[in-house]
């Protein structure tokens, strides 16, 4: 089997003294210096005057001031030339010591001992894919798993079921890999985490030609992956599973499927499913939505073979999908008006749309480590170092709009920005102004394209309520119908309906979607009693809203899951199940944590909660927490037959 190409040991510096100073000119500075006090060794350049304040990494160059730039910069410049002059030759590699030093140094912590291990899986920085399992089935043993969805999660699993010599296939509804980018390909779709941090640890690429990569690229990433891991012979495409049963009496799963041949019937040992949370949309409930004459369609099922260029568009809903396809479809379209129901928080991210600089790649190409160090940085400020901003404080007092002193500082410097973008405009600076908690529904990111779409002389941004949908368009609540030719729902997805619409039956003919009762639940998002041999990617409560990339997450749970069939083999069983009380604990302090985070506290409307009121989606604690969890499965969480 083909693995990932290794990155190739970094040429020797040629540049001259200017060409190394307008490099690093454009670099972001706070990984910078700790990367090379790990390539040089040279632990001086660790300096404190220079260091991070953590409370500000969430800042451009992470709040460091004009000055320290220009001091740390010139300090960088100095140290490259000399690592030049010196022929390129890197340092030893630091120990343990030294390297939690350079770690917490780069984003102002300390006592992050615990997280050095993490930190080094995540960094791979000796070249070692150290979450790949270190272990290979014995091939006398016949043990086959079906994995469910080829997206990010899928693809993962099967790479490393491959690596342990287990043989598997895989179900694709669609008719490539990818998952939701393949499905959402809708004008200005792209990712909102840092290329760096939303790719696999193993599989880094280090010449991302954006910061925040579109649909195309990252679709081009997963199917590279696809192809490098050598995963499609075992897939099969256009193939939906419709039923997932437990055999009581052979203890395994069948799998009744529908592909381009009809009904198919499937067996599996073991079952992972990988369809996701995003992946089916969800249309609002409003009166006559099925009477409108126009066409109309949702963002995740883009009809492309329909022209916008001078029609009336409306767009219902403002979230993450809309507010990166109305500023793409604004200059096309004659009129359009946008329905909001609840304005979002938005995150300044002025390198939203921009290309990596040249100098920034020439860094990376050149500098051993710099790739690595930013990518921590990266983790740590979208991570657990963020965490703290959006726990609530039960002594803040209750106002509605922030939950701590740190929250409410959250929302004053949010609130900032808006006036800076809309304060010419008081009558959009007050709609688009949300009066919740940061972090309660998911943020935005935005380098001020919204504001420039909404102040179009072709727009409207309407909140008053629906009162329903005619043939000719949309009536809000005061009685007023605004005509349309196009409408576009930007309302998200049934997140909270995991695995819908196919039927999962467990042990004793139980139904999983009856046993959940609209409330899904698993043990450390995974594995759920009473359905031996199931596991779950992206399962209920894995989601993050301010504290990592969900690779991350399926990169833990693949692991874990790849924990559980090593338990299964290796006692020669043919089925493990998680304890129900082992999962009654979890879910209620999962519960617990997660009413203390802003996103539990508030009562404002949000895809992280269930219909029931429950967050069902959102993991509370650290990112340390669930990797230390699922590292390895512990034997008496389970019932192993």
């Amino acid at each position: 089997m083909s693995s990932w190409p290794e990155r190739p040991v970094a040429d020797k510096i040629t540049a001259s003294d200017d060409e190394i100073r307008s490099a690093v000119a454009e670099a972001e500075v706070p990984p910078l210096l700790p990367a090379l006090a790990y390539l040089t060794g040279d632990l001086t350049l660790l300096r404190d005057d220079l260091r991070p304040d953590p409370l500000l990494l969430a800042m451009e160059q992470g709040g460091l001031t004009e000055d320290q730039l220009r001091v740390a910069r010139e300090l960088a410049v100095e140290t490259l030339i000399k690592y030049r002059d010196g022929g390129s030759q890197p340092a030893p590699i630091p120990g343990d010591d030294e390297l939690l030093r350079i770690m917490e140094y780069a984003v102002g912590g300390e006592d992050m001992a615990a997280y050095l291990p993490l930190l080094e899986e995540e960094l791979a920085y000796r070249g070692e894919d150290r979450r790949a399992p270190a272990w290979h089935v014995d091939p006398a043993i016949d043990f086959h798993v079906l994995i469910i969805g080829a997206g990010m999660s899928g693809l993962l699993a099967a790479h490393r079921l491959h690596q342990a010599g287990i043989p598997f296939v895989i179900v694709e509804k669609d008719r490539e890999v990818g998952g939701t980018w393949w499905e959402n390909s809708y004008p200005g779709c792209r990712v909102d985490n840092p290329n760096h941090n939303y790719s696999y640890s193993f599989a880094q690429r280090h010449d991302w030609p954006l910061h925040f990569s579109t649909q195309d690229v990252l679709l081009d990433y997963f199917r590279h992956c696809a192809d490098t891991f050598e995963l499609r012979e075992h897939i099969h495409f256009n193939t939906e599973v419709e039923s997932v049963t437990w055999d009581d009496a052979t203890e395994r799963w069948q799998v009744d499927v529908r592909g381009p041949a009809g009904p198919e019937t499937m067996h599996a040992n073991a079952v992972i499913s990988a369809v996701g949370q995003l992946n089916r949309p969800k249309l609002p409930e409003i009166k006559g939505r099925d009477t409108f004459a126009g066409p109309s369609f949702h963002s995740a099922r883009w009809n492309h073979d329909v022209d916008l260029a001078g029609k009336r568009v409306g767009v219902i809903g403002t979230g993450a999908s809309a507010m990166q396809f109305i500023p793409e479809i604004a200059p096309q379209v004659s009129e359009l008006t946008v329905f909001q129901r609840t304005p979002a928080w938005i995150g300044p991210t002025p390198d939203y749309h921009d290309e990596v600089s040249g100098g920034l790649k020439w860094l990376y190409e050149h500098v051993p480590s710099y790739s690595e160090f930013n990518r921590f940085w990266i983790f740590w400020r979208m991570g657990d170092g963020g965490l703290p901003n959006f726990r609530v404080d039960p002594e803040w007092p209750a106002g509605g709009e922030s939950v701590s002193a740190v929250n409410d500082f959250v929302r004053l410097v949010l609130v900032e920005y808006l006036k800076a973008e809309f304060g010419d405009r008081p009558d959009l600076l007050e709609k688009v102004t949300p009066h919740y908690p940061p972090g309660a529904k998911r943020m935005i990111r935005d380098n001020g394209v919204w504001a420039r779409a909404l102040k179009r002389d072709n727009v409207e941004l309407v909140t008053d309520d629906i009162r329903e949908i005619t043939p000719k368009g949309v009536v809000t609540a005061d009685g007023t119908e605004r005509q349309l030719d196009v409408l576009i729902y930007g309302t998200g997805f049934l997140a909270s309906k995991f695995l819908t619409p196919m039927r999962v039956t467990g042990r004793g003919g139980v139904d999983l979607q009856e046993q959940w009762g609209g409330d899904a639940r698993a043990y450390l998002g995974v594995t759920i009693p009473g359905f031996p041999n199931l596991f779950c990617l992206y399962g209920p409560n894995t989601n993050i809203v301010v504290n990592g990339s969900i690779v991350y997450f399926s990169e833990c749970g693949v692991r874990y899951i790849l924990g559980c069939l090593k338990l299964l083999l290796d006692n020669r069983a043919k089925a493990i199940e998680v304890r129900k009380d082992v999962h009654d604990t979890f879910n209620e302090a999962v519960d617990a944590e997660n009413r203390m985070m802003a996103w539990g506290a508030s009562d404002v409307n949000s895809w992280y909660k269930n219909d029931h009121g429950h967050v069902a989606q959102n993991w509370p604690f650290t990112l340390l927490e669930y990797w230390q969890r699922t590292k390895q499965p512990d034997p008496e969480d389970y019932v192993i037959s």
